[in-house]
């Protein structure tokens, strides 16, 4: 059997030891447009490759896919996190286990899962062909498939099967040569980026980390939780990069300005908060208010709080009174902030969009269009929030593509 795997990232390189696994004696080839194989790998969980999470729930899981989530609760069941796990340690890739859950190999270098990779596909036989970049597939009538390269650097080459898995497309056009063959297509835009927020002076507080925040977008139902840290163009961290993800079609038709409501203490209950403010004021009652904070948020976050409630620079606890009381918890659970652009995440950049999982089979990951044509990984419509998730869908749908079912 002869086997095609055209882009060689993460699905692209586990498709095809799954499939020499499965096909020994198959003549595999990875192609890959670019000099450099794994370039997302090499650089994801910065630097350190962050390739799954060992969360339990299968449901908690698959809920860390704004789009495929229902699909990808199906196909984990069949290569989940726990099987990836194994997996990488069985080809001598020791893991380690952080206290959020994100997996990452002991050796704390992304190199080690690469050299993992390339070790398999030379012991597993299969070849890899760099700066190919195919321009067309051709079905012909006994079922093969004709691979054409852009601008005809070599002749057509003939397989049996064919897996694409080229990656998210920043633009639509980058998946015509799929479209044109009858694939739908959902529109490729960024998911997973920060926000920019240009003439907003939260900027000086760059490098605060508040730890338990929740986030929303003003007007939508959207939001998030999780650490949020102050950048020097405005606001990242996990929170901003989950609510990217869950809101990026929303956010993308606002064309990236809208109003982002920050609660810095990420607790709901008002009473709550207002207990801990009394609290201070009972018992720190002629202590400035700028020097306790409550729950223990930054200093400098805090005074920026302060100062947006007008208070007298040298107002004490005691004085400021109940309306005071209720300037500080707007401050605290409702600050708002004008978004305008974004920036992207590191150097990893993540799309959702790409071929409508109404255009394949999504036991097999066969095309409905085209026979032994397979997808794998990020060129399909899934996309996740940043923990390793990412990469457990290259692995998923890679290993799901690579049986030839």
């Amino acid at each position: 059997m002869r086997i095609a795997i055209i882009g060689g990232g993460a699905a692209g390189f586990f498709a095809a030891i799954a499939a020499a696994e499965k096909f020994p004696g198959a003549v595999i080839t990875i192609f890959e447009k670019s000099r450099i194989t794994l370039a997302k790998v090499k650089i994801s969980g910065g630097g350190r490759c962050n390739l799954t999470n060992a969360c339990d729930s299968l449901q908690e899981f698959s809920a860390a896919y704004p789009r495929g989530g229902k699909v990808m609760r199906n196909m984990l069941k069949e290569f989940g996190n726990r099987h990836t796990m194994e997996w990488f340690e069985s080809k001598c890739v020791p893991l380690v286990i952080q206290e959020d859950g994100c997996v990452f190999p002991a050796s704390q270098d992304s190199q080690s899962i690469i050299d993992c990779f390339y070790r398999e596909c030379r012991q597993l036989g299969i070849k890899i062909k760099t700066e190919k970049e195919v321009d067309e597939i051709v079905s012909n009538d006994d079922g093969s498939l004709t691979v054409l390269f852009k601008n005809r650097v070599s002749p057509g080459k003939e397989f049996d099967r064919v897996i694409v898995t080229t990656g998210g497309s920043p633009k639509r056009r980058g998946l015509d040569w799929l479209e044109k063959h009858g694939h739908k297509i959902e529109n490729p835009i960024p998911s997973l980026y920060s926000f920019n927020m240009p003439g907003e002076n939260i900027t000086s507080l760059m490098g605060i980390v508040a730890e338990n925040t929740s986030v929303t977008i003003q007007g939508t139902n959207i939001s998030a939780k999780g650490a949020l840290l102050v950048t020097h163009w405005g606001v990242s961290g996990p929170a901003v990069l989950k609510l990217s993800s869950f809101g990026a079609r929303i956010i993308n038709e606002m064309g990236y300005n809208f109003i982002l409501n920050i609660n810095w203490v990420g607790l709901s209950n008002q009473e709550v908060i207002k207990d801990e403010l009394r609290s201070i004021v009972k018992t720190h009652p002629g202590k400035q208010l700028n020097t306790i904070r409550p729950f223990d948020l930054p200093s400098r976050l805090w005074n920026h709080l302060v100062l947006k409630c007008e208070f007298p620079p040298d107002i004490r606890w005691a004085d400021i009174g109940n309306k005071g009381i209720n300037k500080l918890i707007t401050a605290i659970t409702s600050d708002s902030y004008r978004v305008n652009g974004k920036s992207s995440y590191k150097d990893e950049y993540v799309t959702c969009g790409g071929v409508s999982l109404d255009s394949v089979n999504i036991k097999t990951l066969e095309s409905k269009v085209i026979k032994n044509l397979y997808f794998a990984g990020e060129v399909l419509d899934v996309d996740a929030i940043t923990g390793g998730y990412n990469l457990q869908c290259a692995w998923t749908t890679g290993f799901i593509s690579g049986q030839l079912r």
